[in-house]
C-alpha cells in the first residue's frame, strides 16, 4: 500500500497545479475583459461628451425670449416694417390695422387676460401632457418637422428659426425646451406662445387674432371661439378668411378633443357646439406701393432669413427702391399701357415722367398687352424702381420670366469680339440655307458687325453664331446670369436679369450685386435689422464680380451708344450717351428695349397677344426713353472714356478695313490693340468699262470709249440676291479683242499676238519716227491691267525693228499684256500692245 501513496501524491500535486493554471486564466481573462469595458465605457463617454459639446456648440441663450416677447419693449410686438432706400417712406406693413399687437396676459386677475378656456383648447389641441412633461417630448425625434410640445414650438420659431431641419437641431430644440421650462415656468411658456402664435393673415398673438376674425378682445372670446383659434395656431393657413368651413370643424374637433381629456364637461360641450361664432369679413387689402418690387425684396432676403421670421416681426426692412422714380416710372407705365391697348389714361396726379412718352408708332394698338419696366444703379447693383405688369393702365403685382428673343444677341457679339472679329468686321447680310429672316423681311447686304448688331438683323448673326460656335456664346451669357440653352427651347429672362446683364457694359465689365441663392443679381435690399438695431443682414456694400474686361465692355458700350448706324428707332435718343439694346420675338407677341447709362440700366419689356400681334421695339422704347429722361434728368451728360488695350483707326465701310482709293465711305472703328487690320480694302474695285458695250475694256478697247467705275465685289454666294437687290456688280465677260492697225514706227514684232512664253523673253520691235524723244516698255497682268511694271529705263535711242527690252518672266504665270510707248518730243504718245500668255 505505502507504494501508491508517492503516486497519489503525484496526481494531486499535478490536479493542483491545473487547477491554478486554470484560476489564473480566468483571473486575467476577467481582468482583461474589466480593462475592456472600462476601456470602451471611457471612449462611450468621451464620444458622448464630445458630441453633446457638438450639439451644443453656439447654442442660443434662452433669455432671448424675454427680450423677444414681454411688454412693453418686446421686439416681436412691433410688426416688420419695409421702408424705401431712405428710411422715410413706409412701403408695408405685416399686419392689419384691424389685428394690432397686444401683449395679454393669462392671470385671471388682470382685466384683460386670456381666457382659461382658450389656455385648455390650446393644451387639449397642441400639447395635452403639457403639465406632466418637462418641456419636451422624444416622439418625433427622428422627424425634424415634429415639433410636439408647446416649449419646442417656440423654440423652432423663435430662437432656430434660421437653423436647417436635422436630427441635431432636434436634439437643440429639446435641450432649449427643457431649459425655458425650467426657467420660466409652463405657465410663461403658454403666455409666450398665445402671445406670438400665428394666426394667418399676419395676425400674431391671440388679441390680434380675436380682433381680427370676431371683432373682439381675447378676453371676451367665447369657448367656441377660443376653439377655433386654438386650430388656427397649428394650421394658420386654415383661418376662417381661407378657409372658413374647415376652421369651424377644427374648432369642433378641439372641443371634442377638451372633452376626451376631461378640460370640458358634457354639458359645457353640448353648449359650445349648440353656438354659432361670426366671423367678420376679410377687410379690404390697402392699396401697397410698389407690391412687384416689395415681391422681389423679400425673395431675395428669403435667401437670407425664413419669410416666417420676417412676417412675425420686430424687424425693418431697408430697401433699395428710390421712392420718387419708383412712383413716376410706375405712373409712366400705367399711361403708356394704356396708349398701348387704347385703354382709358389713368387719371394720375404729378406723373412727371409721362411728360418724356414719345408718340406711340401711329395707327397700331393691342387690346390684350402688357407692360414691364425695372431701373438699377449697375455701378452698386441696386434695383431702383421696379413696375409689376401692367395691364390696361392698371399695375400689378406681377413679376417673372419672359421670352427673351434676341434681347440676348449682344452676347453673340460679344463672343465673336474675344475670337479675333470686331466691330468692324464684315458681315454680308443676305439668304442662306439656313432661311434666318430680319424682323424686316429685308436683307441689307454687307455690313459692319456694327450695324447689324446695333439693327438686330438675324440672318447675320446666324452666320456669326456658327462662326463662334453657340455653346461660347452660352458660356458667356451664362457668366451675365443669362441663362440660354443650346437646345430648342426659347429662353426666358426676368427684366431684373437682362437691365443687371447689360449693366456690366456699364462699368466697364465688373458685375455689382449680390449672391441670392445660386444667382447674382441686382439686390433689392440694403439691410434688416431688428427694432433694437441689431443687424441680420447688411448689403449695402455690393458684392462683384468680373465678367469681361474693360476693352471688351468698351467695345460693345461703343457699338450700342452708336446712334449713327441705328435705323428708324429716334425714341432711343435721351440726349445723352446710352447704350441700348433692342429685342424681339419672331411671332410679334414681345419686344423688348434694355439699355444704359453710367448711372443707370434699365429695361423695359412690352407683350401683345392675340392674332396678328406684330409688336416690336419701337413701343417699349417710348417707355424707355421716359423714364431714362427722368432718372437721370439732373445728372451730368457723362460717357465712357476709352480704356488702355483699344486702337482706334479710319477704315473703309464697310469692309472694316485699311482704306482704299476706290474706298467711297471712311469710318473711325475701335479695335482691341492687336486686332486691327493690316490689309488694305479688296470689297471696292475700280475697273474700266467699255460704255458701249457694258463689257470690260481691255488693252485693246479704244481709250474714247473707256470708263471708270467702282464696284463691290460680292463673294460668289451674295451674287444672286445682288442682282435681285439692284446692287451693281462688275460685268464678267471682256470686249471682243481687235488687234489696232499696225503703227510703222511704234509696234511690237515678237513675241506674237497671245504667243506662250516663258523664261526670258526678248521683246522685239520698232521704237523710232518723226519727233522721236524716248520710249518704255512696260508689262501688266490681265486683259486690261491695272497697273503696270516697266521694264529697265526709258531709252533715247531709237530702234528699227531690234530689241526694245529684255522680260524675266520666271515666277510668273497667266495672262499678261506687254505695252510700248513711244514719246513724241511734243509729248504726243504712240503705243502698241499684245497680249501673251506665261507658260509653267
Amino acid at each position: 500500500m505505502q507504494e501508491f501513496i508517492p503516486i497519489l501524491r503525484a496526481r494531486r500535486a499535478r490536479r493542483l497545479a491545473r487547477q491554478n493554471k486554470t484560476a489564473a486564466k480566468k483571473r486575467n481573462f476577467i481582468l482583461s475583459g474589466g480593462m475592456l469595458i472600462s476601456i470602451l465605457l471611457a471612449a462611450s463617454i468621451l464620444y458622448l461628451a464630445q458630441a453633446y459639446a457638438k450639439i451644443t456648440r453656439n447654442l442660443p441663450a434662452v433669455e432671448i425670449l424675454p427680450h423677444l416677447l414681454n411688454p412693453p419693449d418686446g421686439l416681436l410686438l412691433q410688426p416688420t416694417r419695409i421702408y424705401d432706400r431712405t428710411g422715410l417712406h413706409l412701403l408695408y406693413t405685416f399686419a392689419t390695422e384691424e389685428a394690432p399687437r397686444r401683449y395679454i396676459p393669462i392671470n385671471p386677475q388682470n382685466p384683460q387676460h386670456i381666457p382659461p378656456e382658450f389656455v385648455n383648447a390650446l393644451i387639449a389641441a397642441q400639447d395635452p401632457h403639457f403639465w406632466k412633461h418637462s418641456g419636451y417630448a422624444l416622439s418625433g425625434i427622428d422627424n425634424p418637422e415634429s415639433h410636439p410640445t408647446l416649449a419646442q414650438r417656440l423654440v423652432s420659431d423663435l430662437i432656430l428659426y434660421n437653423e436647417p431641419p436635422s436630427f441635431t437641431r432636434a436634439i437643440r430644440e429639446r435641450i432649449l425646451a427643457a431649459q425655458i421650462t425650467a426657467q420660466f415656468g409652463r405657465e410663461k411658456i403658454i403666455e409666450w406662445y398665445l402671445n406670438s402664435a400665428n394666426f394667418g393673415n399676419y395676425a400674431f398673438g391671440v388679441e390680434a387674432a380675436a380682433q381680427l376674425y370676431f371683432g373682439k378682445p381675447a378676453a371676451q372670446l367665447t369657448l367656441a371661439e377660443s376653439a377655433i383659434l386654438a386650430a388656427v395656431s397649428q394650421t394658420p393657413a386654415l383661418n376662417p378668411f381661407s378657409a372658413p368651413s374647415v376652421a369651424l370643424q377644427h374648432g369642433r374637433e378641439v372641443l371634442h378633443l377638451m372633452n376626451a381629456q376631461k378640460l370640458l364637461s358634457n354639458e359645457a360641450l353640448d353648449l359650445a357646439l349648440a353656438e354659432t361664432p361670426q366671423i367678420l369679413p376679410a377687410p379690404l387689402s390697402p392699396p401697397v406701393p410698389a407690391e412687384a418690387f416689395i415681391n422681389i425684396a423679400l425673395a431675395q432676403i428669403d435667401s437670407q432669413i425664413p419669410r416666417e421670421r420676417i412676417e412675425r416681426g420686430g424687424l425693418t426692412v431697408i430697401t433699395t427702391l428710390d421712392y420718387d422714380l419708383q412712383t413716376q416710372a410706375s405712373c409712366a407705365t400705367q399711361i403708356y399701357a394704356s396708349r398701348v391697348s387704347a385703354a382709358p389714361e389713368p387719371s394720375l396726379e404729378n406723373c412727371e415722367a409721362a411728360r418724356f412718352l414719345p408718340s406711340l408708332p401711329p395707327g397700331v394698338t393691342y387690346a390684350d398687352s402688357s407692360a414691364s419696366a425695372v431701373i438699377i444703379d449697375p455701378s452698386v447693383g441696386q434695383v431702383l424702381a421696379l413696375v409689376g405688369e401692367t395691364l390696361q393702365g392698371k399695375e400689378t403685382a406681377l413679376v417673372g420670366a419672359h421670352r427673351i428673343g434676341s434681347s440676348a444677341d449682344a452676347f453673340v457679339y460679344l463672343t465673336a469680339f474675344t475670337r479675333g472679329l470686331s466691330p468692324a468686321s464684315l458681315i454680308w447680310d443676305i439668304p442662306a440655307e439656313n432661311s434666318v429672316q430680319n424682323f424686316d423681311g429685308v436683307y441689307h447686304g454687307p455690313m459692319r458687325l456694327r450695324s447689324a448688331l446695333a439693327n438686330d438683323y438675324q440672318a447675320p448673326l446666324e452666320t456669326i453664331k456658327n462662326q463662334v460656335g453657340f455653346e461660347n456664346v452660352v458660356n458667356i451669357a451664362n457668366s451675365f446670369g443669362v441663362k440660354l440653352t443650346s437646345d430648342s427651347a426659347e429662353p426666358q429672362a426676368s427684366l431684373l436679369n437682362l437691365a443687371g446683364a447689360y449693366g456690366v457694359f456699364a462699368t466697364q465689365g465688373v458685375y455689382f450685386g449680390q449672391q441670392v441663392d445660386e444667382q447674382f443679381t441686382p439686390a433689392a435690399v440694403l439691410k434688416v435689422e431688428a427694432v433694437d438695431h441689431t443687424v441680420l443682414l447688411n448689403w449695402e456694400t455690393p458684392q462683384s464680380k468680373s465678367v469681361a474686361t474693360p476693352q471688351l465692355a468698351y467695345l460693345m458700350t461703343n457699338v450700342l451708344s452708336d446712334a449713327t448706324v441705328r435705323k428708324q428707332l429716334n425714341a432711343l435718343e435721351i440726349g445723352r450717351p446710352a447704350g441700348v439694346k433692342i429685342g424681339q420675338t419672331a411671332d410679334g407677341s414681345n419686344a423688348w428695349v434694355i439699355g444704359y447709362t453710367p448711372h443707370f440700366s434699365a429695361a423695359v419689356w412690352t407683350d401683345a397677344r392675340g392674332e396678328g400681334a406684330n409688336l416690336t421695339p419701337r413701343f417699349p422704347a417710348v417707355l424707355w426713353n421716359a423714364l431714362m429722361q427722368y432718372a437721370s434728368r439732373n445728372l451730368p451728360r457723362d460717357g465712357w472714356s476709352i480704356p488702355q488695350g483699344i486702337t482706334s483707326l479710319t477704315v473703309c465701310d464697310p469692309s472694316g478695313l485699311l482704306p482704299s482709293k476706290q474706298c467711297p465711305n471712311l469710318v473711325t472703328e475701335y479695335f482691341l490693340n492687336g486686332n486691327e487690320p493690316i490689309q488694305a480694302d479688296d470689297l471696292y474695285r475700280q475697273f474700266a468699262i467699255n460704255r458701249e458695250t457694258g463689257l470690260l475694256a481691255t488693252v485693246f478697247t479704244p481709250p474714247e470709249l473707256v470708263e471708270t467705275h467702282t464696284f463691290i465685289l460680292a463673294p460668289e454666294n451674295a451674287r444672286d440676291w445682288a442682282r435681285s437687290a439692284g446692287l451693281a456688280i462688275p460685268p464678267e465677260a471682256y470686249d471682243a479683242i481687235q488687234a489696232p492697225p499696225t503703227n510703222p514706227d511704234a509696234n511690237l514684232t515678237a513675241p506674237k499676238l497671245f504667243a506662250e512664253v516663258n523664261g526670258v523673253v526678248k521683246i522685239i520691235g520698232t521704237a523710232s519716227g518723226e519727233d522721236f524723244d524716248y520710249y518704255r516698255v512696260q508689262v501688266g497682268q490681265g486683259l486690261n491691267p491695272q497697273e503696270w511694271i516697266q521694264l529697265g529705263a526709258d531709252a533715247r535711242t531709237p530702234v528699227e525693228s531690234g530689241t526694245l527690252a529684255s522680260w524675266d518672266t520666271q515666277g510668273l504665270s497667266g495672262l499678261y499684256a506687254i505695252q510700248l510707248q513711244v514719246v513724241r518730243n511734243d509729248q504726243r504718245i504712240d503705243t502698241a500692245v499684245i497680249q501673251v500668255t506665261i507658260g509653267e
